[in-house]
């Protein structure tokens, strides 16, 4: 006889697709070369191996699944015990089973039941070593516990956090402490610049004539006021202007000498200083000729005598440095750029450059609206990942949101109530708008919150084919975060923060992008 153990019956219950016994579907039986007997001992065998337990039913309970079988033929499938129905099958189940053209249906039934219940076994097992497979291609999971992988070397100083498309974190690493982000910073500056103002504002320069003839310059903080610009300015004020005296400078709509924490006191363009009216981001491009004079490095920008006077005290030889660390003096630099484009269009002033401010008497003689959109300022921010860009943005907004004049403590508040108001981020550390300084505190599912709201402006970040991102670096700091897109564009988001010298940005990156299926 057959036994019928526990592995049997699992088998033939995955044959019957989830139905389950004792029921059986006689029509998966119904063919046209069965006729009635063999239909009633197909179902009496499969009956046998689904319903009857124990290691030896005997025949006499082989000849009750005959019954059982023969009444769910008449009855489709409904299971009935009865005993005058058993009396009058058992009979006919055992002329039948003893026949020769019953035992050779035996063997050919059995062979085939094994053939097909292999065959669904090896498709079954297949799935679920496919599916394995897949589970084993999910890094960074199986990536990180591999020696050689850049993840282990990531400290508890740093932070790692990959998600899916949806936002679903796939992989994370300290994802809750909270680092300095530096650099990334700008994608939430930008992110609450875009809220407030508009992805398609234009910042502002007024231009306006008091009564005693002098021309007044009043700045609101555009970051791209570059010599490009200031000629085009001065193209346009020549055709309204008869003459001017003096050029005064009104600076006011930011507050004097604003200090951006994190800034130093170098000439190198990163320490740049703010300032409501700005030229070339206040720094100057310069080299020195065959004789050793100095210069300008830029065809479109004259070497101003402020300029020139600033850099000889420098005593450096070549290359971009900021001239001064104050917004008084940012302020001449760009005045003295207009006297000189103005001059170059027939328009002499008679006086000096000074500082003062726009009243109630003066006429308004032109505004200049940029040429850039804030959408086009963002995407030059990133591209150069320029801090004096980042943070004229921050101040320009605080003042804007909360009124002039604009300072640090006003911008820092407008980030900071974004970041808890929209992205509900409750313990975010903010203290300027570039992520130069090392008090700006975030954590990698923080900053998630900021991609996420970002990832339909991700084209304005620095792209390498499917690969959006912004990176940061500070003595002993690495930062990268931003979106890895799938062959459908959809974007799975990474953030990388190390704030520890002990693991290599790059590796980290690698290893992730390459984990995704994207290297």
């Amino acid at each position: 006889m057959i036994s019928t153990n526990y592995p049997t019956r699992f088998v033939f219950a995955l044959l019957s697709h989830g139905h389950g016994f004792p029921k059986i579907e006689l029509s998966a039986f119904r063919a046209d070369f069965f006729d009635r007997i063999t239909k009633t001992y197909m179902i009496s065998f499969l009956s046998y191996i689904l319903i009857i337990p124990g290691p030896d039913p005997g025949p006499d309970r082989f000849f009750f699944s005959v019954a059982l079988s023969s009444f769910c033929r008449a009855r489709a499938g409904r299971v009935f015990e009865s005993n005058s129905l058993l009396l009058g099958c058992r009979a006919r189940a055992g002329l039948y089973i003893l026949s020769r053209k019953g035992i050779s249906y035996t063997i050919k039934l059995y062979r085939k039941i094994i053939s097909d219940t292999l065959k669904r076994i090896a498709v079954i097992w297949g799935a679920a070593f496919l599916g394995w497979a897949l589970c084993l291609c999910q890094p960074p999971l199986v990536l990180a516990g591999q020696p050689s992988s850049p993840l282990n070397r990531i400290s508890s100083q740093d932070a790692l956090l990959v998600a899916g498309p949806g936002g679903h974190v796939i992989y994370s690493k300290n994802e809750t402490r909270k680092c300095v982000p530096a650099s990334t910073l700008k994608i939430l500056t930008a992110l609450a610049a875009i809220h407030h103002l508009g992805k398609s504002h234009r910042f502002r320069t007024e231009f306006y004539q008091d009564p005693d003839q002098n021309l007044k310059v009043k700045g609101y903080g555009d970051p791209l006021l570059k010599s490009e610009v200031w000629q085009e300015i001065a193209q346009a004020l020549a055709s309204r202007l008869q003459g001017f005296k003096d050029l005064i400078l009104d600076n006011t709509y930011f507050v004097h000498d604003i200090h951006i924490p994190g800034v130093g006191s170098s000439t190198n363009p990163y320490d740049a200083p703010i300032g409501a009216l700005c030229a070339n981001f206040n720094t100057v491009f310069f080299k020195r000729d065959d004789t050793g004079r100095i210069v300008s490095a830029e065809p479109q920008t004259p070497m101003t005598p402020f300029a020139l006077e600033k850099l000889r005290m420098l005593g450096s030889n070549t290359g971009r440095v900021i001239l001064c660390q104050n917004g008084h003096e940012t302020a001449r630099y760009a005045g003295e750029l207009v006297v000189h484009f103005l001059k170059e269009r027939g328009k002499v002033g008679q006086g000096r450059v000074r500082e003062g401010v726009v009243g109630p008497g003066d006429t308004l003689v032109y505004t200049y609206h940029s040429i850039f959109t804030l959408e086009q300022v963002l995407k030059e921010m990133f591209e150069f990942s320029n801090n004096f860009m980042a943070n004229q943005i921050l101040i320009a907004l605080g003042a804007r949101v909360h009124g002039p004049p604009g300072t640090l403590a006003k911008g820092v508040r407008v980030v900071s109530d974004y970041a808890r108001d929209v992205l509900h981020l409750y313990d975010i550390e903010i203290a300027e708008g570039s992520g130069i300084s090392r008090k700006n505190r975030l954590s990698a599912l923080g900053m998630l919150a900021v991609l996420r709201r970002f990832a339909p402006h991700r084209a304005l970040l620095v792209h390498e084919g499917g690969v959006f991102y912004k990176s940061g670096t500070l003595k002993g700091v690495k930062t990268r975060a931003g979106y890895i897109e799938d062959r459908s564009g959809n974007p799975y988001y990474f953030v990388i923060f190390l704030n520890s010298s002990h693991a290599d940005i790059d590796s980290i990156f690698e290893c992730v992008k390459n984990s995704l299926g994207n290297g």
